[in-house]
């Protein structure tokens, strides 16, 4: 019976939705629709599938693409193998930059003395006072080294933002003030990331030109506390985009830097400080 069963060839019986309502005639209408809506989820799959893949050849990495362009728009590619200096509050800095370090020196007058530190790779400290080397204890040394980085740091904005310590994020488009700004969070990892891994950034970056008009940054030391940036008195030098910065903060050094850019926009905000630079030169390495 098996045997006869399995060597009968089978007739060939095409679908027919009426084959099937005989069966049941509720299930018509909802065997004929399904078809329809198969088609229609895979139409639907191939698209979104088509649009992610389009996405992702586009900005494999948003937030990386948007700090390049700004890098390029403020000029600072130009800071490779160049030595950068500045005046800021009576104090001369300069940084200077090849393949292998990079030498932050700072000069001021002291009563009648004229000191001038060096700091190379962000580790190596000395002071001279008057021309001639002078020894300075560990703590002061360490402090003397986090007041030259912080002021170099905020000069070299946003190109320190290439750093192998730095985790970048994109967070979408922020309209401030009738602009739109890419918004850029940034903190760093614990390798390489120095004494304050733990602070955390958001940059606003204009979508149209690239540049950063306003950040906020929270950080640990002294007590903890938070800021927020905006920038003034743009202009060009030697190739180079200079931005000064007036220093907010909010009435509530906890306040999470999200909340910042509308504090400012409402004028919630503390006026803290002025950043002004002048006296800038950059000079090609010979």
């Amino acid at each position: 019976m098996l045997i006869h069963l399995f060597a009968t060839p089978m007739k060939y019986q095409p679908f027919s939705f009426n084959r099937i309502s005989n069966l049941s005639p509720s299930l018509t209408p909802i065997i004929k629709n399904w078809g329809f809506f198969s088609v229609l989820l895979l139409l639907f799959w191939s698209c979104e599938n088509k649009a992610s893949s389009s996405q992702k050849k586009t900005h494999p990495n948003k937030a990386q693409e948007v700090i390049d362009k700004a890098i390029i728009a403020h000029g600072q590619h130009l800071f490779e193998n160049a030595t950068l200096s500045f005046l800021f509050r009576d104090k001369q800095y300069s940084t200077r930059r090849s393949d292998v370090k990079y030498i932050y020196t700072r000069s001021f007058k002291d009563g009648f003395a004229l000191i001038e530190d060096m700091l190379i790779n962000s580790t190596d400290f000395s002071r001279k006072k008057n021309g001639v080397s002078i020894e300075i204890e560990k703590e002061w040394a360490d402090k003397y080294s986090k007041s030259i980085n912080s002021v170099l740091y905020f000069f070299q904005l946003p190109y320190l933002l290439n750093d192998p310590a730095v985790k970048k994020t994109y967070q979408g488009i922020k309209q401030i003030k009738d602009k739109n700004y890419n918004q850029i969070k940034v903190s760093f990892q614990v390798e390489n990331g120095g004494d304050d891994f733990n602070d955390e950034y958001l940059y606003w970056i204009n979508v149209n030109n690239f540049e950063i008009d306003y950040f906020a940054y929270n950080y640990i030391t002294d007590g903890g506390g938070v800021r927020f940036r905006s920038a003034i008195n743009k202009r060009r030098v030697d190739g180079l985009l200079i931005q000064d910065y007036i220093n907010y903060a909010p009435k509530n050094k906890k306040t999470p830097l999200s909340d910042l850019i509308n504090l400012f926009e409402k004028g919630a905000l503390i006026e803290r400080s002025r950043i002004v630079n002048s006296e800038i030169s950059l000079i090609p390495n010979n």
